[in-house]
């Protein structure tokens, strides 16, 4: 049934209205985390480590906000399209909204003394067992508490991301939606083989179903207790299936898979890595199959974030960034089997669509 100029129009302020008031939800949790940590640094030791000056300008607030209004622009003309449903961003009610914004604030001088005094080894000294997990896994990623292994920090994560991000993290995962339902038009989401490489807290999981709900889903991560945290989201879903596994080395059979996406993955791994994850996507993923890539902008990519993405790893405990941003991903996927087929800018991320030959 054709939709009525009338309910495009609410449909439209409904969006205007969910998305506004989470941008500003998230963006006065960045303003009022600055000032935190403003203060916190004012009575730290002299000693600090002090951040290096990017060597180009970085975009004012004004800019960043700019550019995520377009972003949501083009959520809505996607939504609109038919590409995926309505976005419905599922934050919660307000009682856990306020217990993730107390937890949040909690660890805000947590992490300022790990920044302040580089202290992002924590995790490898209190895991018991580090045997089971690559080293370069047990850091505290982002100098947040229990890094990527306590159900703490599983239930602050998105919010975490939220509040970097301006409230524009989910519709940047979104992005991804558009070459799946390309890929998949006109099939029988039943006869689909997908997987979530670092699915993380199963944020993408949760979009992923409300567009395509008869989709069977892998999701695989090396975190059990993040793992966790995506199931509680799914109601333990017959269709969602939890994998512990290292990217570079998944739990799946040759040629498994027909679609697997990896968000916000590689650039938290050593270059040595991210050619094994390469490998192994090639090895599981059938020839014609899809990757889709979603992952921070690259130097270049945006000429005006350039300041702002050399300033992150300093900010954010990122022991690998500088290296990926000189990485060539057109060519590190085309040794292991793949085509590049496209790449678009979203706010700070970027999305490239991989064929896999």
């Amino acid at each position: 049934m054709a939709v009525t100029g009338l309910e495009r129009l609410a449909g439209r302020l409904e969006f205007a209205a969910r998305q506004g008031s989470r941008v500003a939800w998230y963006a006065g949790h960045g303003a009022a985390m600055r000032q935190m940590l403003k203060r916190i640094d004012a009575k730290a030791p002299q000693n600090r480590r002090e951040i290096v000056p990017p060597s180009k300008p970085v975009p004012s607030m004004r800019r960043l906000l700019s550019d995520v209004a377009a972003l949501l622009a083009r959520d809505l003309a996607h939504a609109e399209t038919g590409l995926y449903p309505m976005p419905v961003d599922d934050d919660g009610g307000l009682p856990a909204l306020l217990s993730q914004s107390r937890a949040f604030f909690r660890d805000v001088p947590e992490v300022a003394r790990r920044r302040r005094e580089q202290s992002h080894q924590e995790v490898f000294a209190e895991e018991k067992d580090t045997a089971s997990l690559p080293r370069y896994y047990l850091q505290n990623f982002h100098f947040q508490s229990g890094g990527w292994l306590t159900p703490e920090s599983a239930g602050i994560y998105d919010m975490q991301v939220e509040v970097l991000f301006t409230g524009a993290a989910n519709a940047m995962r979104r992005q991804a939606l558009v070459p799946i339902s390309e890929h998949i038009r006109g099939r029988d989401q039943r006869d689909i083989r997908f997987a979530d490489i670092a699915t993380g807290t199963g944020t993408f999981i949760t979009q992923l179903r409300r567009a395509f709900p008869r989709l069977k889903i892998n999701a695989i991560d090396l975190s059990e207790a993040y793992l966790a945290q995506t199931m509680r989201r799914q109601s333990q879903s017959s269709l969602v299936t939890p994998l512990v596994g290292k990217a570079e080395a998944l739990p799946l059979a040759d040629g498994a898979l027909d679609i697997a996406t990896a968000i916000y993955l590689f650039h938290e791994l050593p270059p040595k890595i991210r050619r094994r994850v390469a490998a192994e996507l090639a090895r599981v993923i059938k020839p014609g199959g899809l990757f889709v890539l979603v992952d921070t902008l690259q130097a270049g990519d945006e000429p005006d974030y350039d300041g702002l993405l050399e300033l992150f790893p300093q900010l954010f405990h990122e022991p690998y960034y500088d290296s990926y941003q000189q990485e060539d991903l057109e060519s590190l996927f085309g040794a292991s089997g793949f085509r590049l087929e496209s790449a678009n800018n979203a706010f700070f991320s970027r999305i490239s669509r991989f064929r896999r030959i």
